[in-house]
């Protein structure tokens, strides 16, 4: 088999076997195949799409190019969570304990963020003492005990997928739909879960602007992940606005300790459940998401969700102490109020803008070097569809440098405020399955 002759295939718009794209996976992968060939095939890819088949032959082939977690050693149905990102989007601190307090085991596995504020590690760590260093074999047995616990990603997990997306962000092919949902798949597969609820956002804060392209992402990923044998199904959800009010490390883990008390932010508390309840269904645990629904909101009722949490941070070194005392959680020396210029109606908030308002706090890293700082942030104090008076608080910016005029400015400049009454956005667009 020849490389050129894959790509001229592919070029011409045909089918590939599955043993073409395995000789492509693991040929780019060893070495053998040349960056300038797997550039050439991207962009066949990025112009000619993918079949079904396709899209599976070449999740599975990245999934075999590196390490597979076997979670077998854990009880019951593995249910894990992805989420395509977006600004303020605090969802797995608060599904992991809501989910596991009603004995669905979540084994996660999560990565270190570069963008707008830290991955889901870096807000754990923001309570003192929590740490994801343990052995897999602690992991697993975590996770029988307590039905949670939080793992860095292996290193070696996918590699064909980071050398392809390393190759992908400089030749123009980051936005092709196959090489997308393969990409996220690969990583979900080879982490061992047996079933994946997905949170596909869409609008200006996400990485799809549009309906159509996140459902045209959503299904691309379901069909993988059927495909594979994990029982798989999507959510589409508004990220034209940041979800939910906190933007920040340590106010993001405040902000979930809220919402499983049930006094969190109305959007972030219903996604959460809708996810949630999808994640109980795929477990096995509730025959509807009605009747799971019911279960996770009497877990917050009963302040079972809440007591979770503090069995799962304190089972991994950290200061459970936090959950009932949220001011032990790392704190900003400077609290500043963005005054509103004109009264008015919030029309829009632009996610993307507000997200980099947060990284230039320090909140986030522009690079794999930057160091986090874990207490600053932002916090919303008006949505889209909120009335503010002229001088009244639009954001309250957590720093921990006296001069915000920067980010100030970029918070002037993501909100627009207008006359007429503006309808919220709406929050759940569809769910495939």
């Amino acid at each position: 088999m020849r490389m050129v002759d894959v790509i001229e295939k592919k070029r011409d718009g045909h089918e590939l076997t599955q043993e073409e794209i395995r000789y492509i996976v693991k040929g780019y992968t060893n070495g053998e195949i040349p960056d300038y060939q797997m550039s050439a095939f991207a962009m066949a890819v990025y112009f000619k799409g993918m079949s079904q088949d396709e899209r599976v032959f070449l999740t599975e082939a990245m999934v075999q190019s590196g390490d597979q977690i076997d979670l077998s050693a854990i009880e019951g149905v593995k249910v894990d969570k992805h989420s395509t990102g977006g600004v303020g989007d605090t969802t797995t601190l608060v599904l992991a304990p809501l989910v596991a307090s009603v004995g669905v085991p979540v084994a996660k596995m999560s990565g270190r963020g570069l963008g707008h504020t830290g991955g889901t590690i870096d807000k754990l760590e923001a309570v003192p003492g929590f740490h994801v260093e343990i052995t897999n074999d602690e992991f697993m047995k975590l996770v029988n005990q307590n039905k949670i616990a939080v793992i860095g990603q292996s290193a070696n997990l996918t590699p064909a997928d980071k050398k392809l997306y390393a190759l992908r962000d400089v030749t123009a092919t980051v936005d092709s739909i196959p090489l997308i949902a393969s990409s996220i798949m690969s990583k979900k597969i080879a982490s061992g879960a047996d079933a994946i609820v997905l949170d596909v956002k869409t609008g200006h804060g996400a990485f799809m602007k549009t309906l159509e392209d996140s459902v045209d992402l959503a299904k691309a990923m379901v069909g993988i992940g059927n495909g594979v044998g994990r029982n798989t199904m999507a959510v589409i959800s508004d990220m034209s606005q940041p979800l939910g009010l906190a933007i920040g490390n340590a106010l993001e883990v405040k902000e979930a300790i809220d919402t499983l008390k049930g006094e969190g932010p109305e959007d972030l508390y219903e996604l959460c459940m809708t996810l949630g309840s999808h994640m109980v269904v795929l477990a096995g645990k509730a025959g509807s998401a009605e009747e799971a629904r019911n279960m996770l909101q009497q877990s917050i009722d009963s302040g079972k969700a809440l007591e979770t949490l503090k069995l799962f941070l304190s089972a991994q070194g950290g200061d459970a102490s936090v959950v009932d005392d949220p001011e032990k959680l790392p704190a900003a020396s400077y609290i500043i109020e963005v005054p509103a210029k004109e009264a008015g109606y919030v029309g829009e908030i632009m996610a993307e803008e507000i997200g980099t308002a947060a990284m230039v706090l320090g909140a986030g890293r522009a690079t794999k070097e930057s160091v986090i700082d874990l207490a600053v942030g932002l916090i919303l104090n008006k949505k889209v569809g909120d009335y503010v008076e002229a001088g009244e608080s639009l954001v309250t910016i957590h720093s921990n440098t006296e001069d915000v005029t920067e980010v100030m400015n970029q918070i002037y400049d993501a909100y627009t405020v207008v006359k007429e009454q503006v309808q919220p956005p709406t929050l759940i667009y569809k769910e495939i399955f």
